[in-house]
Protein backbone atom coordinates (compact mmCIF):
# COMPACT_ATOMS: atom_id res chain seq x y z
CA UNK A 1 0.00 0.00 0.00
CA UNK A 2 1.44 3.44 -0.92
CA UNK A 3 2.71 5.49 2.03
CA UNK A 4 0.41 8.41 1.12
CA UNK A 5 -2.63 6.16 1.42
CA UNK A 6 -1.44 4.88 4.78
CA UNK A 7 -0.87 8.41 6.04
CA UNK A 8 -4.42 9.34 5.06
CA UNK A 9 -5.77 6.33 6.93
CA UNK A 10 -3.98 7.18 10.14
CA UNK A 11 -4.41 10.97 9.93
CA UNK A 12 -6.42 12.00 13.03
CA UNK A 13 -8.55 14.55 11.16
CA UNK A 14 -9.39 12.05 8.44
CA UNK A 15 -10.24 9.41 11.05
CA UNK A 16 -12.44 11.87 12.94
CA UNK A 17 -14.28 12.74 9.74
CA UNK A 18 -14.91 9.09 8.93
CA UNK A 19 -16.16 8.39 12.45
CA UNK A 20 -18.44 11.42 12.28
CA UNK A 21 -19.97 10.28 9.00
CA UNK A 22 -20.42 6.74 10.34
CA UNK A 23 -22.03 8.08 13.53
CA UNK A 24 -24.58 10.18 11.67
CA UNK A 25 -25.35 7.23 9.40
CA UNK A 26 -25.91 5.06 12.46
CA UNK A 27 -28.16 7.70 14.03
CA UNK A 28 -30.24 7.88 10.86
CA UNK A 29 -30.66 4.10 10.74
CA UNK A 30 -31.50 3.96 14.45
CA UNK A 31 -34.32 6.49 14.21
CA UNK A 32 -35.64 4.78 11.10
CA UNK A 33 -36.19 1.58 13.07
CA UNK A 34 -36.70 3.07 16.55
CA UNK A 35 -40.52 2.73 16.48
CA UNK A 36 -40.26 -1.07 16.28
CA UNK A 37 -37.46 -1.48 18.85
CA UNK A 38 -38.84 -2.35 22.32
CA UNK A 39 -38.38 0.47 24.83
CA UNK A 40 -36.45 -1.79 27.22
CA UNK A 41 -34.01 -2.69 24.44
CA UNK A 42 -33.55 0.98 23.53
CA UNK A 43 -32.75 1.87 27.13
CA UNK A 44 -30.38 -1.07 27.57
CA UNK A 45 -28.46 -0.03 24.45
CA UNK A 46 -28.25 3.60 25.57
CA UNK A 47 -27.02 2.58 29.04
CA UNK A 48 -24.25 0.46 27.63
CA UNK A 49 -23.14 3.17 25.22
CA UNK A 50 -23.42 5.92 27.84
CA UNK A 51 -21.20 4.09 30.32
CA UNK A 52 -18.42 4.08 27.72
CA UNK A 53 -19.05 7.70 26.75
CA UNK A 54 -18.96 8.78 30.38
CA UNK A 55 -15.44 7.42 30.78
CA UNK A 56 -14.22 8.89 27.50
CA UNK A 57 -15.70 12.36 28.10
CA UNK A 58 -15.07 12.64 31.84
CA UNK A 59 -13.12 15.89 31.27
CA UNK A 60 -15.97 17.43 29.27
CA UNK A 61 -19.06 16.36 31.22
CA UNK A 62 -20.88 17.33 33.34
CA UNK A 63 -18.71 20.45 33.47
CA UNK A 64 -16.96 21.91 30.43
CA UNK A 65 -14.76 24.64 31.86
CA UNK A 66 -14.43 26.80 28.67
CA UNK A 67 -18.24 27.15 28.64
CA UNK A 68 -18.01 29.59 31.55
CA UNK A 69 -16.73 32.39 29.32
CA UNK A 70 -19.33 35.17 29.20
CA UNK A 71 -20.36 36.45 25.74
CA UNK A 72 -18.88 39.69 24.45
CA UNK A 73 -20.67 42.72 25.82
CA UNK A 74 -22.43 40.76 28.56
CA UNK A 75 -23.41 43.01 31.48
CA UNK A 76 -25.15 40.52 33.73
CA UNK A 77 -28.62 39.41 34.73
CA UNK A 78 -31.69 41.43 35.71
CA UNK A 79 -31.32 43.44 38.94
CA UNK A 80 -27.69 42.35 39.18
CA UNK A 81 -28.62 38.83 40.29
CA UNK A 82 -25.88 36.19 40.18
CA UNK A 83 -27.37 33.69 37.73
CA UNK A 84 -30.57 32.70 35.96
CA UNK A 85 -32.67 29.60 36.62
CA UNK A 86 -34.95 28.22 33.89
CA UNK A 87 -37.16 25.14 34.22
CA UNK A 88 -38.42 23.39 31.09
CA UNK A 89 -40.30 20.20 30.29
CA UNK A 90 -40.62 18.19 27.08
CA UNK A 91 -43.82 16.13 27.01
CA UNK A 92 -43.21 13.04 24.91
CA UNK A 93 -46.13 10.64 25.44
CA UNK A 94 -49.79 10.36 26.51
CA UNK A 95 -48.56 9.44 29.99
CA UNK A 96 -46.55 12.65 30.07
CA UNK A 97 -49.64 14.69 29.17
CA UNK A 98 -51.56 13.03 32.02
CA UNK A 99 -48.85 14.02 34.50
CA UNK A 100 -48.34 17.64 33.42
CA UNK A 101 -50.64 19.05 36.10
CA UNK A 102 -48.97 17.04 38.87
CA UNK A 103 -45.56 18.32 37.84
CA UNK A 104 -46.82 21.91 37.53
CA UNK A 105 -48.49 21.68 40.95
CA UNK A 106 -45.26 20.40 42.50
CA UNK A 107 -43.44 23.44 41.14
CA UNK A 108 -46.19 25.85 42.19
CA UNK A 109 -46.10 24.49 45.75
CA UNK A 110 -42.44 25.54 45.91
CA UNK A 111 -42.91 28.89 44.19
CA UNK A 112 -41.59 27.97 40.74
CA UNK A 113 -42.94 28.21 37.20
CA UNK A 114 -41.74 26.55 33.99
CA UNK A 115 -42.30 25.96 30.31
CA UNK A 116 -44.01 22.85 28.93
CA UNK A 117 -43.17 21.90 25.35
CA UNK A 118 -45.79 19.80 23.54
CA UNK A 119 -45.49 17.77 20.34
CA UNK A 120 -48.10 19.25 17.97
CA UNK A 121 -48.72 16.23 15.74
CA UNK A 122 -47.28 13.26 17.56
CA UNK A 123 -48.54 10.35 19.65
CA UNK A 124 -51.02 12.37 21.68
CA UNK A 125 -53.53 15.20 21.47
CA UNK A 126 -52.70 18.42 23.28
CA UNK A 127 -55.82 19.40 25.28
CA UNK A 128 -56.73 23.04 24.88
CA UNK A 129 -57.95 23.23 28.46
CA UNK A 130 -54.56 21.99 29.71
CA UNK A 131 -52.71 24.66 27.76
CA UNK A 132 -55.11 27.27 29.06
CA UNK A 133 -54.72 26.04 32.66
CA UNK A 134 -50.95 26.27 32.36
CA UNK A 135 -50.88 29.81 31.01
CA UNK A 136 -53.49 31.00 33.51
CA UNK A 137 -51.24 29.74 36.30
CA UNK A 138 -48.15 31.51 35.02
CA UNK A 139 -46.53 28.74 32.98
CA UNK A 140 -45.33 28.92 29.39
CA UNK A 141 -46.29 26.63 26.50
CA UNK A 142 -43.83 25.86 23.71
CA UNK A 143 -43.63 23.63 20.64
CA UNK A 144 -41.59 20.43 20.80
CA UNK A 145 -40.50 19.26 17.35
CA UNK A 146 -43.24 18.39 14.83
CA UNK A 147 -43.85 14.64 15.04
CA UNK A 148 -40.93 13.73 17.34
CA UNK A 149 -39.77 10.94 15.05
CA UNK A 150 -36.12 11.91 14.61
CA UNK A 151 -36.70 12.88 10.97
CA UNK A 152 -37.29 16.63 11.17
CA UNK A 153 -33.92 17.47 9.59
CA UNK A 154 -33.72 14.48 7.25
CA UNK A 155 -33.97 16.77 4.21
CA UNK A 156 -34.65 20.43 3.49
CA UNK A 157 -37.93 19.58 1.75
CA UNK A 158 -39.15 17.57 4.75
CA UNK A 159 -38.10 20.30 7.17
CA UNK A 160 -39.75 23.07 5.16
CA UNK A 161 -43.07 21.20 5.12
CA UNK A 162 -42.83 20.61 8.86
CA UNK A 163 -41.88 24.26 9.46
CA UNK A 164 -45.23 25.37 8.05
CA UNK A 165 -47.05 23.10 10.51
CA UNK A 166 -44.83 24.14 13.42
CA UNK A 167 -45.48 27.81 12.66
CA UNK A 168 -49.21 27.06 12.57
CA UNK A 169 -49.08 25.68 16.12
CA UNK A 170 -46.82 28.47 17.33
CA UNK A 171 -49.54 30.90 16.31
CA UNK A 172 -52.41 28.77 17.62
CA UNK A 173 -50.76 28.25 21.01
CA UNK A 174 -49.44 31.82 21.22
CA UNK A 175 -45.98 30.30 21.69
CA UNK A 176 -42.58 31.82 20.94
CA UNK A 177 -40.27 28.93 21.88
CA UNK A 178 -39.19 25.72 20.18
CA UNK A 179 -37.13 22.63 20.98
CA UNK A 180 -36.30 19.81 18.58
CA UNK A 181 -36.86 16.16 19.43
CA UNK A 182 -33.74 14.31 20.61
CA UNK A 183 -31.89 17.65 20.53
CA UNK A 184 -31.22 17.25 16.82
CA UNK A 185 -30.87 20.62 15.21
CA UNK A 186 -29.88 22.81 12.32
CA UNK A 187 -29.81 26.38 13.57
CA UNK A 188 -29.55 27.73 10.04
CA UNK A 189 -32.75 26.02 8.94
CA UNK A 190 -34.53 27.12 12.12
CA UNK A 191 -34.73 30.64 10.74
CA UNK A 192 -37.81 29.34 8.90
CA UNK A 193 -39.57 29.10 12.27
CA UNK A 194 -41.42 32.08 13.73
CA UNK A 195 -39.69 31.88 17.10
CA UNK A 196 -38.14 34.23 19.61
CA UNK A 197 -35.93 31.46 20.97
CA UNK A 198 -34.84 27.87 20.50
CA UNK A 199 -33.54 25.50 23.19
CA UNK A 200 -32.33 22.51 21.18
CA UNK A 201 -28.68 22.93 22.18
CA UNK A 202 -26.66 22.32 25.31
CA UNK A 203 -23.34 23.46 26.72
CA UNK A 204 -22.03 19.89 26.87
CA UNK A 205 -23.83 16.56 26.54
CA UNK A 206 -21.93 13.73 24.83
CA UNK A 207 -24.87 11.36 25.33
CA UNK A 208 -27.08 12.99 22.71
CA UNK A 209 -27.30 11.66 19.10
CA UNK A 210 -25.91 14.99 17.83
CA UNK A 211 -23.29 15.51 20.53
CA UNK A 212 -21.68 18.78 19.38
CA UNK A 213 -22.23 21.25 22.20
CA UNK A 214 -22.73 25.00 22.02
CA UNK A 215 -19.87 25.39 24.49
CA UNK A 216 -21.51 28.08 26.61
CA UNK A 217 -23.68 28.40 29.71
CA UNK A 218 -25.12 31.67 28.39
CA UNK A 219 -27.80 32.40 25.77
CA UNK A 220 -26.50 33.54 22.40
CA UNK A 221 -27.83 35.17 19.27
CA UNK A 222 -28.27 33.23 16.01
CA UNK A 223 -28.42 35.64 13.10
CA UNK A 224 -29.86 35.10 9.67
CA UNK A 225 -27.30 36.12 7.10
CA UNK A 226 -27.65 39.63 5.66
CA UNK A 227 -31.08 40.33 7.17
CA UNK A 228 -29.84 40.78 10.73
CA UNK A 229 -32.94 38.98 11.98
CA UNK A 230 -32.62 35.91 14.12
CA UNK A 231 -33.49 34.25 17.41
CA UNK A 232 -32.00 33.68 20.83
CA UNK A 233 -30.49 30.24 21.39
CA UNK A 234 -30.84 28.97 24.95
CA UNK A 235 -28.77 25.86 25.68
CA UNK A 236 -29.79 23.61 28.52
CA UNK A 237 -26.94 23.41 31.00
CA UNK A 238 -28.05 20.83 33.56
CA UNK A 239 -28.22 17.18 32.53
CA UNK A 240 -31.63 15.99 31.33
CA UNK A 241 -33.48 13.93 33.91
CA UNK A 242 -33.81 10.99 31.50
CA UNK A 243 -30.05 10.95 30.95
CA UNK A 244 -29.20 11.31 34.61
CA UNK A 245 -31.65 8.93 36.24
CA UNK A 246 -32.64 6.44 33.54
CA UNK A 247 -29.60 6.14 31.26
CA UNK A 248 -26.77 6.76 33.74
CA UNK A 249 -28.86 5.37 36.61
CA UNK A 250 -27.75 7.99 39.12
CA UNK A 251 -29.34 7.44 42.53
CA UNK A 252 -29.35 11.10 43.54
CA UNK A 253 -29.53 14.63 42.12
CA UNK A 254 -25.95 15.33 43.19
CA UNK A 255 -24.75 16.04 39.65
CA UNK A 256 -27.44 18.72 39.26
CA UNK A 257 -26.29 20.37 42.49
CA UNK A 258 -22.62 20.23 41.60
CA UNK A 259 -23.22 21.72 38.16
CA UNK A 260 -25.54 24.43 39.48
CA UNK A 261 -22.94 25.57 42.00
CA UNK A 262 -20.44 25.89 39.15
CA UNK A 263 -22.91 27.80 36.94
CA UNK A 264 -23.75 30.15 39.81
CA UNK A 265 -20.04 30.79 40.42
CA UNK A 266 -19.66 31.89 36.79
CA UNK A 267 -22.91 33.86 36.48
CA UNK A 268 -24.45 31.66 33.79
CA UNK A 269 -27.89 30.29 32.98
CA UNK A 270 -29.00 27.07 34.65
CA UNK A 271 -31.58 25.44 32.40
CA UNK A 272 -32.91 21.95 33.05
CA UNK A 273 -35.19 19.72 30.99
CA UNK A 274 -37.41 17.46 33.10
CA UNK A 275 -39.88 15.07 31.44
CA UNK A 276 -43.20 14.39 33.19
CA UNK A 277 -43.26 11.07 31.30
CA UNK A 278 -40.56 9.50 33.51
CA UNK A 279 -41.62 10.69 36.97
CA UNK A 280 -43.29 8.54 39.63
CA UNK A 281 -45.42 10.78 41.84
CA UNK A 282 -46.53 10.18 45.41
CA UNK A 283 -45.97 6.81 47.05
CA UNK A 284 -46.08 4.97 43.75
CA UNK A 285 -43.15 2.58 43.29
CA UNK A 286 -40.89 3.37 40.36
CA UNK A 287 -41.03 1.25 37.23
CA UNK A 288 -37.92 0.43 35.23
CA UNK A 289 -38.40 3.64 33.21
CA UNK A 290 -39.27 6.02 36.05
CA UNK A 291 -37.65 7.88 38.93
CA UNK A 292 -39.14 9.39 42.06
CA UNK A 293 -40.55 12.92 41.92
CA UNK A 294 -38.79 13.53 45.23
CA UNK A 295 -35.46 13.88 43.43
CA UNK A 296 -36.75 16.88 41.48
CA UNK A 297 -38.73 18.33 44.37
CA UNK A 298 -35.78 18.09 46.75
CA UNK A 299 -33.54 19.76 44.16
CA UNK A 300 -35.91 22.73 43.87
CA UNK A 301 -36.11 23.05 47.65
CA UNK A 302 -32.31 22.99 47.84
CA UNK A 303 -32.06 25.73 45.19
CA UNK A 304 -34.42 27.97 47.19
CA UNK A 305 -32.43 27.51 50.39
CA UNK A 306 -28.88 27.47 48.98
CA UNK A 307 -29.24 30.44 46.62
CA UNK A 308 -32.00 32.53 48.20
CA UNK A 309 -31.99 36.05 46.76
CA UNK A 310 -29.18 35.30 44.29
CA UNK A 311 -30.90 34.01 41.17
CA UNK A 312 -33.40 35.24 38.61
CA UNK A 313 -36.04 32.58 38.12
CA UNK A 314 -37.80 33.29 34.83
CA UNK A 315 -39.62 31.64 31.95
CA UNK A 316 -37.59 30.97 28.80
CA UNK A 317 -39.47 33.65 26.84
CA UNK A 318 -38.52 36.25 29.48
CA UNK A 319 -34.85 35.24 29.44
CA UNK A 320 -34.86 35.45 25.62
CA UNK A 321 -36.48 38.90 25.65
CA UNK A 322 -34.01 40.15 28.25
CA UNK A 323 -31.01 38.81 26.38
CA UNK A 324 -32.15 40.31 23.09
CA UNK A 325 -32.69 43.68 24.73
CA UNK A 326 -29.31 43.45 26.47
CA UNK A 327 -27.34 42.74 23.32
CA UNK A 328 -29.22 45.41 21.39
CA UNK A 329 -27.92 47.85 23.99
CA UNK A 330 -24.37 46.54 23.53
CA UNK A 331 -23.33 46.66 19.91
CA UNK A 332 -20.32 44.38 20.58
CA UNK A 333 -22.50 41.29 20.17
CA UNK A 334 -25.86 42.52 18.96
CA UNK A 335 -28.45 41.10 16.57
CA UNK A 336 -26.79 40.53 13.26
CA UNK A 337 -23.97 38.49 14.77
CA UNK A 338 -23.71 34.99 16.17
CA UNK A 339 -21.77 35.11 19.41
CA UNK A 340 -18.14 34.15 18.70
CA UNK A 341 -17.02 30.64 19.47
CA UNK A 342 -20.51 29.15 19.51
CA UNK A 343 -21.27 26.03 17.47
CA UNK A 344 -24.03 26.28 14.89
CA UNK A 345 -25.17 22.77 15.66
CA UNK A 346 -26.09 21.91 12.11
CA UNK A 347 -28.20 18.84 11.60
CA UNK A 348 -27.74 15.68 9.61
CA UNK A 349 -30.12 16.56 6.80
CA UNK A 350 -28.94 17.47 3.31
CA UNK A 351 -30.13 20.82 2.06
CA UNK A 352 -32.01 20.75 -1.23
CA UNK A 353 -32.71 24.45 -1.41
CA UNK A 354 -33.06 27.36 0.94
CA UNK A 355 -34.66 30.74 0.80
Amino acid sequence: MPMRTISHLVNPQFTALVLCVLWFALVRVYYQFKPIIPRRAQLAFRRRLANRQRRVYSQLWPIFEPAARAPAGWTGWLHGLTFALVLTHDVESPKGVEQVRQLAELEMSLGFRSSFNFIPEGAYRVPEDLRRWLTENGFEVGVHDHRHDGKLYRSWRRFRASADRINHFLREWNAVGFRSGFMMRNLTWMHELDIAYDSSTFDTDPFEPQPEGAGTIFPFWVSRKQSGKGFVEMPYTLAQDSTLFLVLQEESNGIWKKKLKWIAAHGGMAMVNVHPDYIAFGDKSCRWDEYSASRYGEFLQWVKQEFAGRYWHALPRDIAAYYRQAIQANSTAGPGETSPGRGTGRGTGSKESQA
